[in-house]
This record gives structure tokens, C-alpha cells and sequence, in this order.
């Protein structure tokens, strides 16, 4: 009963929708606001990780021939067959009605219908077509996964303006040095899928150049929150030194065919998206 419950637990892809969480928090405290926002804070969180957690369990279900034929991926409960394609969709099924019926009913029907597209966006855009159609699925699916602080805004103010985008260009920015740095480490294991990511279709080196010139991007649209004065200097000062630790990972990338510095850029561009949205979460209380 443990390891059923645990491999429940699995399809909804807890990690991935905790970094969600985190940025959808961010969002919240960081919009305009009259008091502390403790409804959205709870309820809009709990919505909005049911329709995540939904969206990670259809992408189970839809990447099972591939999650078998992956290292990273082949232990993966449908990809296994210890939960059944019927009861995955019941249950991604369940997760998102629950969770749109909170949105829709305790926050607002304009985050419960963000929140929808990006189930759509991720779970059927991007899992069904793009990964399998271009290379540039990384680029242009990963809108999806980058409206998370959008959602936390939009709970709060009931509306979309310049800063809660601004969030959202962010995470879509580093989304591609973050994934591709990955696909780089598990090369053979996409070619084995037949999974059109970038270092398969036009080689390492591209991919690598491809990785610098995102993270420089990524630099600068990462200070565009002090440029507005969204945040301070606080911020300013901590998005500068990891910036830095982040292009150095990347030229470092760049020179070298390492493997195992590819996964260690891969895993400090995780820590780097977390160490953003703290700095603009304290900095917003403390500035």
C-alpha cells in the first residue's frame, strides 16, 4: 500500500510542482495588495498544484514509450505498469477538476483559466507535439511552465500587468540553458528515445553555444526587475552574483565535453531559479 501510494505520489511530479509553488508564491507577495494575501497564499496554492500535479500525471501517461527507454525516466510508475493508464487519467482527471473548482470558486476564474491553459500548454501542446515535431520545443513550450508567478499574481489582483510578466519572461528565458544543459548529460538517452532535443539534432557544440548565449540573456532579463524598480538593490546585488556563477558554468560548458559538468550546470540552474525568486521575495519585505 506504501509503494502504491508512493508511486502516486511520483505521477504528480512533487519536486517540479514544488518549484512551481515556490515561484506562484512569489508572485502572490510581490503583488499589489491591500493585506497579507493568506487566501490566495493557501487556497490558490492548493488549486493551482492539483492542476500541475494533473498536468504531470497526463505527461507520465503520454511519455511512457519513451520514460522506459530513459535511464532517467524508465523506473516511472505507467512507464512500469504499477498504475494503469485508466486509473492515471482518473486520477489526472480528478487532481484538475478539484483543483479548477478551487480556483474558479475561492480565487478567480482569470487564474483558474491561466491555470487551464497551462495544463493544456504543457500536458497537450508540449508532451503530445513539440517534444516529438522540433527542437525548439524547449523554447516554445516552455511558456507552460514559466506562467507559475503569473498565476500567484493574478490571484491577488484578478489582473495581468507589465511586472507579473515580467516574472513569467524569467523563468522562460531559463528554461533552455536549464534543459538543454540536461540534454547535453542525457544525449544518448534522447537519441535512444528519438527525441528531437537540441544536442541530438545539431550537435553538442551548437547546443553549448546555444546554453551561453541564453544564460547571457537570461543575465540581463534577470535585472530588468531593479531596472524598473520592481526591486532593489538587495536584489540587484544577489541576481548579479548569480548571474555570475551562471555564465561561469556556461563558459566552463562551452570549453569543455564533460558530462558530469553538464548535470552540475543543469542542477545549479535549478538552485539559481530558486536563489531569483527568494532574493525578490526578501527583498521586497526588507528593502
Amino acid at each position: 500500500m506504501k509503494s502504491l501510494l508512493l508511486d502516486y505520489v511520483e505521477l504528480c511530479k512533487p519536486k517540479v510542482v514544488l518549484l512551481m509553488i515556490i515561484t506562484s508564491i512569489v508572485g502572490m507577495c510581490l503583488a499589489p495588495a491591500a493585506s497579507f494575501p493568506i487566501m490566495p497564499l493557501i487556497i490558490g496554492n492548493l488549486g493551482i498544484a492539483l492542476v500541475a500535479s494533473a498536468a504531470a500525471t497526463l505527461n507520465h501517461v503520454a511519455d511512457q514509450h519513451i520514460d522506459i527507454l530513459m535511464k532517467r525516466t524508465e523506473h516511472r510508475p505507467v512507464a512500469r505498469g504499477r498504475i494503469s493508464v485508466k486509473k492515471s487519467i482518473c486520477f489526472a482527471t480528478v487532481l484538475g477538476v478539484i483543483g479548477m473548482l478551487i480556483l474558479i470558486i475561492f480565487i478567480n476564474p482569470l487564474t483558474a483559466m491561466l491555470t487551464f491553459f497551462s495544463l493544456v500548454g504543457y500536458a497537450g501542446l508540449y508532451t503530445l507535439y513539440l517534444k516529438h515535431a522540433t527542437p525548439q520545443n524547449i523554447v516554445i513550450g516552455g511558456l507552460a511552465g514559466a506562467i507559475p508567478p503569473l498565476l500567484g499574481w493574478t490571484a491577488v489582483t484578478n489582473s495581468i500587468n507589465a511586472e507579473g510578466l515580467l516574472l513569467v519572461l524569467i523563468i522562460y528565458v531559463w528554461t533552455p540553458p536549464h534543459f538543454w544543459a540536461l540534454a547535453i548529460a542525457r544525449f544518448e538517452d534522447y537519441a535512444k528515445a528519438k527525441v528531437p532535443m537540441l544536442p541530438n539534432t545539431h550537435g553538442i557544440a551548437y547546443t553549448k553555444l546555444n546554453i551561453l548565449l541564453y544564460t547571457i540573456l537570461l543575465a540581463c532579463v534577470s535585472s530588468l526587475p531593479f531596472v524598473i524598480y520592481m526591486s532593489g538593490l538587495l536584489y540587484f546585488i544577489g541576481v548579479s552574483c548569480a548571474n555570475i556563477i551562471f555564465i561561469y558554468y556556461a563558459v566552463r560548458l562551452y570549453f569543455n565535453d564533460s558530462s558530469a559538468l553538464a548535470m552540475r550546470t543543469f542542477y545549479y540552474s535549478i538552485h539559481y531559479l530558486g536563489i531569483i525568486f527568494l532574493l525578490l521575495l526578501v527583498d521586497h519585505y526588507f528593502k
